[in-house]
């Protein structure tokens, strides 16, 4: 009797630098995981993994964080095995010692399922030139990976990409999830559906006072769940700025909580208790899209307003409706913006429909560790050059 082939698994090295928030190791750290529970073993190099002890503080099977600014880890690293695949997360340049180990023992194969494979993970745009460069090559001629061939890989919201990080059963979690059970749990004293909750996830919009003070005047309750960190300080100032926004039911309709870091699981289950969810950056856009709700974003704001194109194309792709437009231009700060409008009960009801869409169409599309698997030969035979 032929005994049955091992099941294929890869050793994968992902690079990645915190810059100013969280969102560039939230997406790391999903993808590590993901790739881990489908059979793969990861190393997270990363240069400030503070924000895991909250984020995942069980860590993951299969995943082990590295502290990429430990020479003696880097050290351990270049004596140890090669991994077989080698992700730089958003341009962040991987440890030059690594590289020129990957490189050392890099094939002469270079098309997709030969040899070893050098990803450049690019940020998530809805902009044109994304379905243009996903997965193309770029050879590299100079530096320790000369030879090598790094390949783009875009995330995207078409089929054209390299899709979003989802993983497979959280369809199933999100419904089996007990809304009231978790506020309680939360310690949030929800006064039932009469009472619309709203989570929020921000920079510093300058729109956010007018909208506290919208809800505040409004015809119906409405509690506010603040993520902590920035968020929580831009309420605060907010508070402190209009005076009479108490936050406590005391100053008008609105009530506000103010929340502790949250894991990313239980971050899914804020944005799944809300009517209507506030976020920021990636990670946590990509996370509302697969809630189905409305949610309003704020874009990661760069200094030659590059951000305007890319939040239009985003607009664009999801074919947002006229109201959620205007939302998104005030709470961006977009040139010829008009007031923050205050979310009403029609507005809503037009950004649901339009959520349950994108979700629908989203849903076609095979998940971003998937498809990146299958780009870098995850159904083909095991180079056997990692530890077991």
């Amino acid at each position: 009797m032929r005994a049955r082939k091992a099941s294929i698994r890869m050793h994968w090295d992902i690079f990645c630098r915190v810059i100013d928030n969280h969102g560039d190791l939230g997406v790391c750290w999903r993808l590590a995981a993901q790739l881990a529970a489908l059979g793969d073993r990861v190393r997270l190099w990363v240069d400030d993994g503070a924000a895991l002890a909250w984020m995942a503080p069980a860590g993951c099977p299969g995943v082990a964080v590295v502290d990429w600014s430990d020479p003696a880890a880097v050290a351990a690293a270049v004596r140890g095995p090669v991994p077989d695949r080698l992700v730089e997360a958003f341009g962040c340049d991987p440890e030059p010692a690594l590289v020129r180990r990957f490189a050392e023992a890099h094939p002469a194969g270079t098309g997709p399922g030969t040899g070893r494979r050098w990803i450049n993970l690019e940020y998530l745009s809805a902009e044109p030139y994304v379905e243009r460069l996903h997965r193309l090559p770029s050879p590299v001629f100079a530096g320790p990976g000369a030879g090598l061939t790094k390949h783009f890989f875009y995330p995207g919201f078409t089929t054209a990409t390299g899709g979003l990080l989802r993983e497979p059963e959280l369809l199933r979690r999100q419904a089996g999830f007990d809304r009231a059970a978790w506020l309680a749990a939360q310690g949030i004293a929800w006064h039932g559906d009469d009472e619309r909750l709203v989570s929020l996830f921000c920079y510093e919009p300058a729109a956010l006072p007018a909208l506290l003070a919208g809800w505040a005047a409004g015809p119906r309750p409405t509690r506010l769940l603040v993520t902590a960190g920035r968020a929580t300080r831009a309420v605060r100032a907010a508070q402190s700025c209009l005076g009479g926004i108490r936050g406590d039911g005391g100053g008008g309709a609105l009530r506000i909580d103010y929340l502790p870091h949250l894991p990313q699981t239980a971050f899914d289950e804020l944005l799944w208790a809300c009517d209507l969810n506030f976020v920021r950056g990636e990670d946590s856009l990509v996370r509302a899209l697969w809630v189905g709700k409305p949610a309003v974003w704020q874009i990661y704001p760069q200094d030659d307003d590059a951000h305007h194109a890319k939040l239009q194309a985003w607009l664009d792709a999801v074919d947002a409706p006229a109201s959620l437009r205007a939302m998104h231009a005030a709470w961006n700060a977009l040139p010829g913006a008009g007031p923050v409008p205050v979310p009403d009960a029609a507005m809503l009801a037009a950004w649901q429909g339009s959520a349950g869409l994108v979700r629908e169409r989203l849903l076609q599309q095979p998940d971003l560790a998937t498809q990146l698997r299958a780009f870098v030969g995850g159904s083909g035979t095991d180079t056997g050059t990692g530890a077991d």
